[in-house]
């Protein structure tokens, strides 16, 4: 079939047709399908279940340097678990602080550290008339949410496959002192599955920020969720790097387990230069005397090493890389060569970005949900819930089975064209959009 953009009206209104009669047919399916967020599926999840088996009320809870699990103690986690978690985060165990469950709370927690009490002596952010920081789009709206509801002025920076536009980050971070720290995920991105370039990673590292207490979060939550064992990407340690530039200070890095084993029940990390740490304790020692230290120790006789960690994800990735190469073959069928949708090929992670013709997003994720796919909110993946294009759609593979995904893949390429005929009927019958002297002159 030839592009869209090249149909007479009379040949869109027969396709668009044709479209309503399979868009009817798929209602009839009664479908109930939920693709709006990048879960494990049950099965991955049954690939952790061996965890539930490690620890019994036989075992000895107590770590190689004598501590007993069970009681208080250790703020920064056990020994055996900051060796782990450092080696996933590709830095030292003195470099690492474990935390609960969850790296959101993390960063949650960052934020709201640096507006009650600042970053290493800085004014709280809290007492400033105006705090800024930049958000690569499309990202990851629980980024978005954290700095909108602490009153975060959020700036939009455009995403490519390289990372963000670095010539805009090193412009606007040098230029105002209110923006205050930038969002990240540097491999497999949240959504489109990019990794950071090294000259991008060595840019970051470089940065000349006008705020001394500017701070890149580098939250690199898929750094070994790969989907290939011969084909994956590789990222230059952003702290090494800092340290290399004469800016150790200048990033947090964060990661979790929470989708290598059980969301909700496994271990996140902060990784950050000593004077960070330093700065980061003195609110720690207050906030708790500990995390759960038990679970440390079940991750950790669980997975036992790095080696073992890495093994583990084979076979997550032997359950997912099926679902996204069948959504990509689905789209690929569908919609190639139409000129109206593009989308990502991601090696690793756990979404797809998908581009509409501008202005269809939001009414494509309607036409599914009417169908019953729900779908990751259009605009979700803006500051403020705001596409100016109305063009992105976050596809999350990974929960559903592989014939629902299918399914709703196939729904998903349906309600593009529907949607995109509509569309282009309607431009047609609106006709080119006038320059405004030329408006102006025809209203005169």
């Amino acid at each position: 079939m030839k592009p869209y953009a090249e149909m007479t009206r009379e040949e869109l209104k027969a396709l668009h047709d044709e479209l309503s009669v399979q868009y009817r047919e798929m209602q009839e399916k009664d479908l109930k399908l939920d693709m709006s967020r990048g879960k494990p599926s049950l099965a991955q999840l049954d690939l952790s279940m061996g965890m539930m088996d490690v620890l019994s009320s036989h075992d000895d809870l107590t770590c190689e340097d004598g501590t007993d699990c069970r009681n208080y103690g250790c703020l920064e986690g056990i020994s055996e678990v900051k060796e782990l978690i450092a080696d996933m985060m590709e830095v030292a165990p003195a470099n690492v602080i474990i935390y609960g469950n969850s790296s959101l709370n993390v960063m949650y927690d960052t934020v709201a550290r640096s507006i009650t009490n600042g970053v290493m002596g800085s004014t709280p952010w809290g007492k400033l008339d105006k705090v800024k920081f930049l958000c690569p789009v499309p990202g990851y709206d629980r980024h978005f949410a954290i700095t909108e509801y602490f009153g975060i002025e959020m700036i939009d920076v455009p995403m490519t496959p390289q990372g963000p536009d670095m010539d805009m980050v090193e412009e606007l971070v040098s230029s105002d002192d209110s923006i205050k720290g930038i969002w990240c995920v540097p491999k497999y991105s949240n959504p489109q599955g990019y990794s950071y370039s090294d000259e991008t990673v060595r840019r970051f590292a470089r940065l000349k920020p006008a705020a001394q207490d500017f701070r890149i979060y580098w939250d690199n939550a898929y750094t070994i969720h790969h989907l290939y064992d011969n084909d994956q990407d590789h990222l230059i340690e952003i702290l090494a790097e800092c340290k290399r530039a004469g800016n150790p200070d200048l990033a947090y890095k964060f990661a979790s387990t929470s989708k290598i084993c059980f969301p909700g029940s496994g271990i996140a990390a902060l990784a950050a230069s000593p004077n960070n740490l330093e700065d980061i304790r003195r609110q720690l020692s207050v906030q708790t005397i500990g995390h759960d230290k038990v679970n440390q120790l079940r991750n950790v006789r669980f997975f036992k090493d790095i080696h073992g960690m890495i093994e583990h994800m084979r076979k997550h990735a032997d359950i997912l890389r099926p679902k996204f190469e069948a959504v990509e073959r689905i789209l690929d069928q569908e919609l190639g060569g139409l000129g109206i949708a593009e989308w990502t090929k991601p090696k690793g992670g756990y979404f797809i970005s998908f581009e509409s013709l501008d202005g269809c997003a939001k009414e494509i994720v309607a036409r599914c949900k009417k169908a019953g796919v729900v779908l990751t909110n259009a605009g979700a993946t803006y500051p403020y819930g705001k596409d100016p294009h109305d063009s992105n759609i976050r596809i999350a593979p990974s929960y559903p089975p592989l014939n629902d995904l299918e399914l709703a893949t196939e729904l998903l390429c349906l309600c593009s064209k529907l949607v995109s005929t509509e569309k282009l009927l309607a431009d047609m019958k609106n006709g080119p959009k006038k320059a405004p002297a030329a408006q102006a002159a025809e209203e005169a």
